[in-house]
């Protein structure tokens, strides 16, 4: 059973959403809802994610997770131009998708990923498929950002995410060349899907906004046209996922990050360029159907004072516009908790489905399992049991850098997942009871 207290006061206010939506289809049908959460599957069959979300608490996360150590280093010799053993590359790579995907059923996650394993960075690997780029030495110093100008003491160098200068050109038109790399990417996590059940499967792609803040433009008559022709390129890369058969998480840091990143910018300044980005990111995702999408936004900083982060208050509503069927945002660190409150006033589209962060790549304590349920129960009260899933609020390997050893270690990202999946079970009880 959940904890008493988790029970008292959401229960009444649950009681009184799900009523108002019975006879309007799965979540107010006669049945649903009483006893015990079910398994994900009943007599055998296979639960779709739409089916699942209408018995419990689906459980997920943002995509990067700890890679093994050979593999990081295979996967940083290639990225500084080292020598390296391709082929060994390729075996270690589908052995530890295998292993990744393994792990997530093992914790408890429903809707797995291969982990971002291949990927050096979750921005930066896009580069290796896109023409029309040029590397350069960029100059010395870093960005000045409200961050760290706010902190020069913990910044002491100024440097963290978003700060280091560019060292890309687009100098030439941009069409996507990745077909190769990505197809690797699905079959590597095809093959590793195999022993699990895994109610559904994604995979990040990032978006046109923090790719094309990954390079100077020194091609298009102008930035707009510039965004767009990366937006059409990452097109085939978003197609090709869905048509695997894998759900699409667009990664999108840049769309909260970009106040913090530019001092002299207004909130309604930032407001604007968040909508134009938007634009192009819908462009993109014509004609792909919503239910395959996922978009995720967070604040690139993960260990910081980060009183520069935009507030969800400000963004909200442009977020639920973007054409995805589920929108994943921080909700599980000190500086953002709070938010939950927003989605009392910001509403959330039909069919739309919020995946908000209850485990925190920022702190390695790791969080209780019924403070994850009571994360999930605030939310539920708000837009429906049905419409809430359990994540993460960002990966947990988002970026190898030489060197540096994991923000966070494997054995604490572990205990976060275990946490979360045993939240969720605590607050489907009193949902589904």
């Amino acid at each position: 059973m959940a904890p008493p207290y988790l029970l008292r006061g959401h229960c009444r206010r649950m009681r009184q959403t799900t009523n108002t939506r019975r006879g309007t289809g799965p979540a107010g049908a006669r049945g649903i809802g009483r006893g015990k959460p079910q398994s994900r599957s009943v007599k055998g069959l296979f639960m779709s994610l739409s089916t699942e979300r209408q018995r419990r608490i689906v459980t997920t996360h943002v995509g990067s997770l700890p890679r093994p150590m050979s593999l990081s280093a295979q996967l940083l010799a290639r990225m500084s131009g080292r020598t390296y053993d391709a082929d060994a590359l390729a075996a270690e790579l589908h052995s530890a998708v295998k292993d990744i995907v393994a792990k997530q059923a093992e914790l408890g996650v429903d809707v797995v990923s291969d982990g971002e394993l291949s990927k050096t960075s979750f921005q930066y690997y896009v580069t290796d498929r896109l023409s029309g780029l040029e590397s350069f030495q960029p100059k010395p110093g870093v960005r000045t950002t409200r961050e760290n100008q706010a902190f020069p003491a913990f910044y002491k160098d100024g440097s963290h995410s978003g700060t280091q200068p560019t060292r890309y050109a687009c100098t030439g038109p941009i069409k996507y060349v990745g077909q190769k790399q990505l197809q690797q990417d699905i079959d590597n996590l095809k093959a590793g899907l195999g022993g699990t059940n895994p109610v559904d499967k994604f995979m990040p792609s990032v978006s046109p906004s923090s790719c094309v803040g990954l390079m100077e433009n020194r091609h298009y008559r102008s930035d707009e046209e510039h965004l767009y022709a990366v937006a059409e390129a990452l097109r085939e890369e978003y197609q090709s996922i869905v048509a695997a058969g894998f759900i699409v998480q667009i990664d999108d840091p840049r769309l909260a990050m970009n106040y913090m990143l530019n001092p002299a910018m207004t909130i309604e300044q930032q407001r604007t360029w968040a909508q134009q980005r938007i634009e192009a990111l819908n462009h993109a995702l014509r004609g792909l159907p919503e239910d395959r999408v996922r978009h995720h936004t967070c604040y690139g900083i993960n260990q910081g004072p980060r009183t520069s982060d935009l507030e969800l208050k400000h963004l909200a509503d442009l977020i639920v516009t973007i054409k995805a069927g589920y929108y994943s945002f921080e909700l599980a660190n000190p500086r953002h908790e709070h938010e939950w409150r927003v989605w009392e006033t910001v509403k959330l589209p039909d069919g739309k489905v919020l995946m908000p962060g209850c485990i925190t790549h920022a702190s390695v304590i790791v969080e209780h399992p019924e403070l994850v349920a009571e994360r999930l129960l605030r939310l539920a009260g708000i837009v429906g049991r049905e419409r809430v899933m359990a994540s993460a609020d960002c990966g947990f390997a988002s970026t190898l850098s030489l060197n540096e050893p994991p923000e966070i270690e494997p054995e604490i990202v572990w205990a976060k997942f275990a946490s979360l999946a045993e939240g969720a079970r605590l607050a489907s009880q009193p949902l589904w009871r």
